[in-house]
């Protein structure tokens, strides 16, 4: 249990990338007062579980409803996470994420708590693939899940932490330090996403 605890701490902490936010938290909250910051940066994080528990608590019978098997489910996350773990390693302006249309809606924003920051930064469709592959078919133990979903907990504390601390983070970090942990987080994460992929494969083709 410990085991798969680790491991889903570590796959979705390298898919939210808590670290890499900080630069666009900044920028989307220079000039902004201290207060504002920890409105949004709460407000974010509130909205960001709330959405990801939905999908924890819904997501088989989602995948069911849409009669997707999770194997299929499987393929389709490892392929789109690979594309955002690219997108880390090659330091690219994700696609995957935000369009650069909407970024340029959310400079213009009062409230950037619920777009751009909760959806598609933090629960974003990377946060949302893992979290309806793991509590997906077959679903976790009740004791096992409590405990992913403490994960998840945990990830988004770190990020409102992080968030709060902006100013620090950047004296410290800078934007290249982000890049550079952003890019080995990248590689960590097409690796995991090829294991995605390959489960899947194999468990449709033992299906058939």
């Amino acid at each position: 249990m410990i085991d798969e605890l680790l491991k889903f701490f570590v796959l979705f902490f390298v898919v939210v990338e808590p670290i890499t936010l900080v630069p666009l938290f900044a920028g989307l909250t220079e000039g902004a007062d201290e207060q504002f910051r920890r409105r949004m940066a709460l407000k974010a994080v509130i909205v960001s579980g709330i959405v990801l528990l939905l999908f924890a608590l819904g997501g088989a019978w989602f995948l069911s409803m849409m009669n997707i098997s999770i194997n299929a489910f499987r393929i389709a996350g490892g392929v789109m996470l690979f594309l955002i773990a690219l997108e880390m390693v090659f330091a690219r302006e994700s696609g995957t994420r935000v369009t650069s249309e909407e970024k340029d809606e959310s400079l213009k924003r009062n409230d950037i708590s619920v777009f751009p920051l909760a959806f598609p930064f933090i629960a974003g469709p990377g946060a949302i693939a893992i979290v309806l592959l793991t509590f997906g078919a077959p679903r976790p133990v009740p004791q096992l899940a409590v405990g992913l979903f403490g994960v998840v907990v945990l990830v988004l504390a770190i990020t409102f932490m992080l968030m709060r601390l902006t100013p620090t983070v950047m004296r410290v970090m800078g934007v290249t330090g982000a890049h550079v942990v952003s890019r080995l987080a990248g590689v960590v994460l097409a690796a995991l996403a090829v294991q995605f992929i390959i489960d899947g494969l194999s468990g449709a083709f033992e299906s058939i």
